[in-house]
């Protein structure tokens, strides 16, 4: 018996388009966005109407455009789904997806989904494998200690930090010496208050093997310690009045005192004072010598700011005397990496840190902080400068240089910051203030080399552990 027969179905495979890679928000702004903005000012809009002068949209049929070709339709298609920029000369279908270039392409403005920018100029660094722009800075002190009888006086130098991560501070008449690796306090000196009741402490400064700390009296003397044996070594006279300022350079010492004078010392011979200036009409309360060592600053209750290179120094006379600051000049510190630079912070009455030229004298810059600058720090990591200031925020500031941008401000301290000091790895301040604390501040990145030597040694020291153990 015959079967009907049915007429058999196309066997042809369904067409089922994937449009998981395009951007429909893409290209619905190049379809619609771009031609509404083109022909804006035009009668009709983007949809194909027309608006009325009270704001009515009227529809009306489009007008019989002649269907393009196939060739024509697929260029337009390309364009519509390429809307960056496309290739050369406009061929978008020969066009590489993908481009290597400097700088990401900026997404298309007006977008209705701004949110899915597929680019953001804050990771272009990352990107190119290069440097961070951003880093973390604590704002708040590691560690606060107590510091009490510590003088309210900003003609002193009462802090250093030295080469072996001991900090000196003296309070009163008494220096003490803290061990920031173990926290281990000792007591080095005191001065005679038996016989000399206003005598104090009034400046200290480590030499730079770490080992030997200088100690400035109000009684103008100036005494040698040897910090791991708790002895003095000698005594050093020539002063008439308070020594507030010192400054190692090597086997030298310079040192600075309210009877105007500067002398520099050679403390390995008997016949220590090898000059003595008299350049200041004031107290001298800053002295810093370069990272070479062949320039010497000082800074005065006069306003005045004078340098001393190696040849004024063997003739007993300044090099530049500068008088930008209008008052006394304490803060002082040298650029690591420029050697020729040098950063100066006045009093109450200027409030400025200037920046000068050592070799030829000239002012670079100068900058207004607003309040007292009492003391400056370079970062030796990146191109930074940490400052302390007295009244009216009693705060740090961190700034970029050489913009003098402003990066962070540190406040805590609720009296003038009196000092500051740095560790040996460059990357901790300690600040001492008129409210009797001690504030420790990580505000200066580590050295990258250092953390990946650190890490390098790390990774050997774990292979040689897994060397001694036979695996069979």
């Amino acid at each position: 018996m015959m079967q009907p027969h049915h007429p058999q179905t196309p066997s042809r495979d369904r067409f089922i388009a994937n449009r998981s890679a395009i951007d429909l928000d893409v290209a619905r702004y190049a379809l619609e966005g771009k031609s509404s903005t083109e022909n804006s000012n035009d009668d009709d809009d983007e949809n194909g109407g027309r608006m009325d002068d009270d704001g009515k949209h009227h529809h009306h049929r489009s007008v019989g455009i002649a269907s393009p070709s196939k060739e024509a339709y697929k260029k337009s298609l390309a364009s519509n789904y390429s809307v960056q920029n496309g290739g050369e000369n406009g061929d978008h279908l020969n066009s590489k997806i993908l481009a290597f270039k400097s700088k990401a392409p900026a997404p298309p403005s007006g977008m209705e989904n701004a949110s899915r920018e597929m680019y953001s100029s804050n990771h272009i660094g990352v990107l190119k494998g290069g440097k961070k722009q951003f880093r973390h800075i604590p704002q708040a002190p590691e560690r606060i200690l107590d510091a009490p009888e510590l003088v309210d006086d900003y003609y002193l130098n009462l802090i250093d930090w030295s080469s072996q991560n001991s900090i000196a501070v003296a309070l009163g008449c008494t220096v003490y010496l803290w061990n920031a690796g173990t926290g281990a306090i000792d007591q080095l000196m005191q001065t005679d208050v038996e016989n000399d009741e206003e005598d104090y402490v009034t400046s200290v400064n480590w030499a730079p093997d770490g080992k030997h700390i200088a100690v400035g009296t109000n009684n103008a003397e100036v005494q040698i310690w040897d910090a791991s044996r708790a002895r003095k070594v000698r005594t050093l006279k020539g002063h008439e009045a308070r020594v507030g300022a010192l400054a190692w350079n090597g086997t030298q010492l310079a040192t600075g005192s309210r009877d105007t004078t500067v002398m520099t010392h050679d403390v390995r011979i008997r016949e220590h004072c090898t000059n003595t200036f008299t350049c200041h009409s004031q107290e001298v309360c800053g002295l810093k010598w370069s990272p070479s060592g062949t320039q010497l600053a000082s800074g005065g209750n006069d306003n005045s700011l004078h340098i001393y290179d190696s040849q004024s120094l063997s003739n007993g006379t300044y090099r530049h005397k500068l008088v930008a600051h209008q008052a006394a000049v304490k803060a002082l510190a040298w650029c690591p990496w420029q050697a020729n630079v040098l950063a100066s912070g006045g009093g109450t009455a200027d409030r400025c840190i200037k920046f000068w030229n050592a070799n030829t004298g000239a002012m670079t810059n100068s900058v207004d902080t607003h309040s007292q600058v009492c003391a400056l720090q370079w970062n030796t990591h990146e191109r930074e400068l940490l400052s302390s200031h007295g009244y009216s925020q009693n705060q740090l500031c961190l700034w970029k240089y050489p913009t003098m941008t402003k990066i962070a401000e540190f406040t805590g301290h609720t009296a003038r910051v009196l000092h500051m000091a740095q560790s040996p790895d460059g990357t901790t301040v300690v600040s001492a203030a008129a409210d009797e604390t001690l504030r420790f501040w990580k505000c200066f990145a580590e050295n990258s080399a250092d953390s990946k030597r650190v890490a390098k040694d790390a990774a050997n020291a774990e292979r040689s552990v897994l060397k001694r153990f036979n695996f069979r």
